[in-house]
């Protein structure tokens, strides 16, 4: 039952937050970069896997000690998940698409960092209170 708590908090605090970046960098950062190969249409059901799949490991790997240990733990596991999920991603792009930039590289994997830290530790934060008061 914890788990599943830490889980959920996760899954609705990173997708919150992400999506709150992607509304404000979308059209700044990414559309001048990378525009030429963005689909036409946003494709919701892969956003939707990716950010169910994503939560599960930043709640397994981050929260999960989180809750044992504090939401500094939390927050170190997941800038560390982040780092290497967005370094897979962000370097394997860099080294195949002629239009992902170094500059872009370095940004999305400084985000990946931030937003999986902040939401390990915030997530490790709202699901202790709620761990505790559900008993």
């Amino acid at each position: 039952m914890p788990l599943a708590i830490a889980y959920g908090l996760t899954l609705v605090i990173f997708a919150v937050i992400d999506t709150l970046w992607l509304g404000a960098m979308g059209e700044r950062l990414y559309r001048p970069l990378i525009g030429g190969v963005l689909a036409e249409r946003f494709r919701a059901a892969p956003a939707i896997v990716f950010y169910v799949v994503y939560a599960a490991g930043l709640a397994l790997f981050a929260v999960r000690p989180g809750l044992g240990e504090g939401w500094r733990t939390a927050l170190v596991w997941g800038g560390l998940f982040g780092f290497f999920a967005y370094a897979t991603y962000d370097l394997t792009n860099y080294a195949t698409l002629r239009t992902w930039s170094l500059t872009l590289t370095i940004v999305d994997m400084a985000w990946g960092v931030v937003v999986s830290a902040a939401s390990a530790s915030l997530a490790t934060l709202a699901a202790s209170k709620v761990i505790r008061l559900v008993g």
